[in-house]
């Protein structure tokens, strides 16, 4: 079984193409992972994510270990077996769930103690207790437990923050059981201070990961104050280990995230705003909500490989939309995930010819074009 392990191809200025070597196959990178958060991307089959290309999605440990529950999903032979999925599967380690229950948790050296949002349970998550979940749900990229705070927050609070998750992080490494093909991620925090940053990331780097998160971003802070974080922090970690920014996001973050070195993404986005009427396409988002729709014979992009995008006119997806069937979610949320992997495509292949400038500049042109005019018959 092959080792897990990343191999750098090119290099455009920061920006990286690359291959992470799992138990479950190779991720190309640039990388984005569809959020699969209780052992499902909501409103795709197996199937139709494999077709937009995906190669890794992402499982919560949080919502898992509470519904089914980790111990049950073991013993069903793991999320792989469960779900039906054979590629790879990250976990996050539940602590940014965690986090935002501020009236149900209580935050110690030890860990976390909260209450189930679903029925009032008590659990108790540890940077050892998450690691045995994950390896429970038979997760092929672990994430260390960490404490994700909002931003803006006070300088002490953050400083605190990313010191106790320094020490998780250590505890989490000797918790972490070594299995051909698997592997472990550090979460680099401090907020938006480069000090706290750097302080974070050497730590973990001394501890030894196999690849390093950017935590603690898009939670709050502008885009010009994220990329300038990255900035600071990309070239602190190995060039030789995945780098992946959690939670992130919009097209434009995520081409901007990878033109400073960021190799791997993952973000909600594209299938919660499938569910609630928005299409992305290379012309910026598209309301199909809106009246202007209603008599458009046209698709939402004839160039698109995406049978959603190409085959269906926005009429009959207004009309989806309008209607509340479940149909119009699958397909928008079916258009999203393509128009993200084909994003993620275009920018392994400016990245390995050495473009990525070019690229940008038509990515950021066609986005400011804005949708087609209202059809007019």
């Amino acid at each position: 079984m092959t080792d897990f392990r990343f191999e750098l191809l090119a290099e455009d200025g920061p920006a990286r193409r690359g291959r992470i070597f799992t138990a479950f196959g190779t991720i190309e990178t640039p990388a984005f992972m569809p959020v699969g958060t209780a052992a499902t991307v909501k409103a795709m089959t197996n199937e139709m994510v494999e077709a937009t290309g995906a190669e890794i999605i992402l499982g919560n440990t949080y919502h898992l270990m509470l519904r089914p529950g980790a111990e049950r999903i073991g013993r069903l032979g793991g999320l792989h077996r469960f779900m039906g999925w054979q590629k790879p599967i990250l976990t996050d380690s539940g602590g940014f769930q965690v986090m935002s229950l501020a009236e149900r948790r209580k935050l110690t050296e030890r860990g976390v103690v909260f209450s189930s949002h679903l029925d009032g349970s008590r659990h108790e998550l540890t940077p050892e207790r998450s690691v045995e979940i994950q390896h429970l749900l038979d997760a092929t990229v672990t994430m260390v437990l960490d404490e994700c705070i909002a931003l803006p927050a006070p300088p002490r609070e953050v400083a605190r923050a990313m010191e106790l998750s320094l020490r998780w992080a250590e505890r989490s490494k000797r918790a972490f059981v070594r299995r051909a093909g698997y592997g472990l991620f550090g979460i680099v925090q401090g907020g938006t201070d480069p000090e706290l940053r750097r302080r974070s990331a050497e730590g973990l780097v001394e501890i030894g990961f196999d690849g390093y998160a950017v935590g603690g971003l898009a939670v709050g802070e502008p885009q010009e104050l994220m990329f300038a974080t990255l900035e600071a922090t990309c070239p602190l970690l190995p060039a030789g280990r995945p780098r992946y920014l959690m939670g992130v996001g919009k097209p434009a973050d995520i081409v901007g995230a990878v033109a400073r070195g960021i190799d791997m993404f993952d973000c909600v986005l594209p299938t919660r705003s499938g569910r609630t009427g928005q299409a992305f396409t290379r012309r910026g988002p598209v309301n199909l909500k809106n009246a202007r729709h209603a008599d458009d014979p046209r698709p939402l992009d004839e160039t698109s490989d995406c049978p959603a995008a190409r085959d269906y006119s926005r009429a009959y997806l207004h009309h989806l939309v309008r209607s509340g069937e479940i149909l119009g979610a699958v397909l928008l949320t079916w258009n999203n995930l393509w128009y993200y992997q084909d994003l993620m495509r275009n920018l392994r292949t400016a990245i390995a010819a050495g473009r990525l400038a070019e690229f940008v500049a038509r990515f950021e042109a066609e986005q400011a074009m804005g949708d087609l005019e209202p059809w007019s018959g």
